[in-house]
């Protein structure tokens, strides 16, 4: 029992189930179960490669059926030229693919005769994250210069070839606890030279830099390795920042290291990265100013005692109707104050090879009915 209302403890009770007659006594997290999990999904676990593959095998007990695929391989190809590359050549039957080898690269009919693309928006945003506890970033309004001084349009049209859509908040446009009548920045290089002046910022030396008490306004936006479509995005907002007087410079860190040396260490000025989420818009875990602790994911430091009444009212709060004034009030506050700026929302981009049928795209995506796709017996490449 919870001792307020919880709106979305439906949803967070789907937690997976650990084997008591395995583990009772036993210290979890030197259990040889980390390495060959045991559960009560559609599928079991048969064998991890490290740095190869994760093998399963369709779950004879699963309570809504056995799944009609009876082995799923998942391997492990860190770089997404040679996943394409893979999928071509027959190694991989799924794979999300790029932009680029969405609109030109799968455009052949060879590729069009083997395999079925789909496209929708994801459930997932990518933002420039500013870390608050940082002087340079704590008057909004050279956050909102930022913001303006970035365009866009330009990042969906050169980095994701048109296949997204502007983010202005943490919600995906078709869902229905979307605001569309938050405070939006277009691109307006002016307006964010004026919120730069207000701020106090000039270039008194005329070096093309803006400058504050002595202070040039010069910082470093971080992202990870192995993410073409973030570090590009760094490129053109550095190119647009240097046009308002602003110098930033670019760091590309490995996913370990950036985590651990980074953004679990606050050691960072402001960083390129994604949230992936869901129907439920819950998002206490992120923003609420309790969650600014070590390894917890308000790691920018956000603070807003009006945005942390309303994330406890929208968990306790059942009706949608109420919930969804609760949330619209919520990104409102978001847009005003730009903790983020809010880049763009992505399309998914599956692709499949054509011999899996049962395929069902809904707003989910694709995989939420897995569990009965199938291959009829002519089209069967592996032995059973």
């Amino acid at each position: 029992t919870y001792p307020k209302p919880y709106a979305p403890a439906l949803g967070s009770w789907g937690l997976n189930i650990l084997p008591k007659h395995l583990l009772e006594g036993k210290d979890i997290t030197k259990s040889p179960l980390s390495r060959r999990p045991i559960g009560t999904g559609p599928y079991r676990f048969v064998e991890w490669v490290p740095g190869e593959k994760v093998v399963l095998e369709a779950n004879e007990d699963y309570f809504e059926g056995r799944p009609y695929i009876k082995r799923v391989v998942y391997r492990i190809v860190p770089d997404q030229s040679t996943q394409f590359m893979e999928l071509l050549s027959g190694g991989l039957d799924l794979m999300d693919l790029t932009p680029i080898q969405y609109t030109t690269q799968t455009d052949t009919p060879a590729f069009k005769r083997n395999f079925n693309k789909y496209r929708y928006l994801a459930f997932s945003y990518t933002y420039l994250g500013y870390n608050l506890e940082r002087p340079l970033f704590q008057d909004k309004r050279v956050r909102q210069a930022i913001s303006y001084a970035i365009d866009k349009k330009e990042i969906i049209d050169g980095v994701l070839l048109g296949l997204g859509q502007p983010a202005t908040g943490p919600y995906k446009p078709d869902t229905w606890v979307y605001n569309p009548k938050v405070k939006r920045y277009s691109h307006d290089p002016e307006k964010a030279r004026q919120l730069l002046r207000a701020a106090g910022w000039q270039d008194s030396d005329g070096d093309g830099v803006l400058d504050k008490e002595g202070r040039p306004f010069r910082f470093t936006i971080v992202t990870n390795q192995g993410n073409d479509l973030r570090v590009k995005s760094a490129e053109i907002i550095q190119r647009r920042l240097k046009e308002v007087g602003i110098e930033v410079k670019i760091r590309v860190v490995e996913w370990a290291t950036f985590l651990k040396e980074f953004i679990h260490a606050g050691n960072f000025d402001a960083c390129i990265l994604g949230w992936r989420g869901g129907p439920e818009p819950d998002q206490y875990n992120i923003w609420h100013s309790s969650k600014t602790g070590p390894r917890q994911l308000n790691f920018i430091h956000y603070k807003n005692a009006e945005v942390d009444e309303l994330l406890e009212k929208g968990r306790r709060t059942f009706d949608q109707a109420e919930r969804k004034r609760i949330y619209d009030r919520f990104q409102e506050i978001l847009a005003e104050e730009q903790p983020y700026t809010f880049l763009y929302v992505g399309e998914a981009l599956p692709a499949v090879a054509k011999r899996f049928h049962g395929i069902e795209p809904a707003p989910a995506g694709i995989l939420h009915n897995f569990i009965r796709w199938y291959v009829p017996k002519n089209q069967q490449k592996y032995a059973q």
